[in-house]
């Protein structure tokens, strides 16, 4: 375990992949969910969300966070403490480059951001304080 990525890690974490993520219950059971994301090129995470869901909730009362992007015989792990940020200028930057990423029709994806965008969304951030990698 560190806390840098790898260079191997990088390349993965650019392939298209999906995450899990999870964030702590109050009860502190682990509430999980499959995200899409980007990973930036300064190794932050980025995500979006509904502003009301649970695991925001989760977020603001406490900040730790884990993700998992598995395939197959291979997956990071990585986790720290994520920011939700609500600037909506940023928000939809975010949006525009997870669309890009998981749409690949370019025709749908103005209004894949728009339909997102529309529905009241914050993004999640983190950079990674633990990492662990695994590849056969």
């Amino acid at each position: 375990m560190t806390s840098q990525l790898s260079d191997w890690a990088r390349q993965f974490l650019h392939e298209l992949h999906y995450a899990v993520l999870s964030t702590l219950n109050p009860d502190g059971s682990a509430q999980l969910t499959t995200m899409w994301y980007v990973l930036g090129d300064d190794a932050t995470i980025i995500m979006s969300t509904l502003t009301h869901v649970r695991k925001v909730k989760n977020l603001r009362r406490d900040a730790r966070i884990a993700i998992c992007v598995p395939d197959g015989n291979r997956y990071v792990s990585l986790s720290g403490q994520a920011s939700i940020c609500e600037e909506q200028s940023r928000v939809r930057r975010d949006i525009e480059q997870l669309v890009q990423r998981y749409v690949p029709d370019e025709a749908a994806r103005p209004q894949t951001v728009e339909l997102l965008f529309g529905q009241g969304r914050v993004s999640l951030h983190f950079t990674p304080e633990k990492v662990t990698e695994f590849s056969l």
